[in-house]
């Protein structure tokens, strides 16, 4: 069903959903092209990025993850959390980017302008309405002539499904280590999120417990930490239970079913770093078509578009659900096939 523009909506020329690097480099793609770009995040600027491990380093390069060609100064090889967070604060200052923080787009609906209502036509002319809200609950219209869905891959964790998921001492992300000190921690993952925080926990003085589905840690884990890792785990200072999954979480412990059977383990912190699912409520509210069993939106990987006029698609959302197809290095660029293709 269309929307129709009323006098009191916003027109802008491209509006942007979900305030990260790749979403960033789309508004700046679209600034530099002399178009009115407004970016919307439910969080903060980067919002990803600052759910961070707070003393968490890049995998990659400083260069390789700059954006809107502004270069990214730094002393180390490798890019803090807390250096990208400045980096793109500054990038963001550069282009004096329309960012909405804390402001979530509710819904996304294909729009249809009412003459009789005596708006002044935009120079593109809107094709989409977005409805969003403010943290203050204020309600706004915001018409747009396309639409980039930037929305990243930290909206929907995957989740156990066990009993006692919900407990208020479980945890599904991390930033740091200093209130699992002398505490009892499970850890369940294999990948470099699951290992960061582990390490962390253990410098910080925790009893930690790494608990696995596999027989071994994942074979992406970073080059520079896998050394590190598998030393506390042979010496025994973080505890190891690989091939094994959760089944139920108490109040301080986790019931853990691996080669030994049914194993009980003391725990007053969980961290479940079991990653994330793309987050699509809008491309499903829309009807851009989704694989069933990959997750990846309908697009041309080429120019980002999907099926339905307008609606474009910008870093990690097009990878479905593998997340580690695309990141900041390959969709930095996707806002130039954007506009390229937004322009033509």
């Amino acid at each position: 069903m269309s929307a129709s523009v009323s006098s009191h909506s916003s027109s802008i020329d491209v509006a942007v959903v979900g305030a990260g690097p790749c979403g960033l480099a789309a508004a700046i793609a679209a600034h530099r092209a002399g178009l009115r770009a407004v970016v919307f995040d439910r969080g903060c600027l980067v919002n990803g990025i600052a759910s961070y491990p707070t003393y968490m380093s890049f995998f990659s390069t400083a260069e390789r993850i700059a954006i809107g060609g502004v270069p990214f100064l730094i002393a180390t090889e490798k890019p803090t959390r807390r250096d990208a967070l400045a980096y793109y604060r500054g990038v963001a200052d550069v282009y004096g980017l329309d960012v909405r923080q804390y402001e979530a787009v509710a819904s996304l609906r294909p729009v249809r302008v009412d003459p009789r209502a005596g708006q002044r036509a935009p120079e593109r002319s809107a094709r989409w309405l977005l409805r969003s809200m403010t943290r203050g609950g204020a309600a706004r219209e915001t018409a747009a002539h396309a639409v980039v869905i930037a929305t990243g891959y930290f909206g929907r964790p995957n989740r156990l499904g066990v009993p006692g998921e919900g407990l208020p001492h479980v945890r599904h992300g991390y930033t740091e280590g200093h209130s699992a000190w002398r505490e009892p921690v499970v850890v369940v993952g294999g990948a470099n999120s699951a290992v960061d925080a582990a390490l962390d926990m253990h410098q910080a003085g925790a009893q930690v417990t790494l608990v696995h589905f596999a027989d071994a840690l994942d074979a992406n884990v970073k080059p520079w930490v896998r050394p590190v890792i598998e030393a506390r785990l042979r010496d025994g200072s973080i505890r190891g239970q690989f091939g094994s999954r959760v089944v139920a979480i108490e109040p301080e412990a986790v019931v853990v079913q691996g080669p030994d059977g049914e194993v009980r383990i003391p725990a007053t912190q969980v961290y479940t770093m079991t990653g994330y699912l793309p987050e699509t409520g809008l491309l499903e509210q829309i009807g851009v078509p989704i694989d069933a069993e990959s997750g990846i939106p309908a697009h041309d990987p080429l120019t980002m578009a999907t099926p339905l006029p307008g609606v474009y698609l910008a870093g990690v959302i097009a990878s479905g659900n593998q997340a580690n197809r695309i990141f900041i290095e390959n969709g930095r660029d996707h806002g130039d096939a954007i506009l390229a293709h937004l322009l033509r």
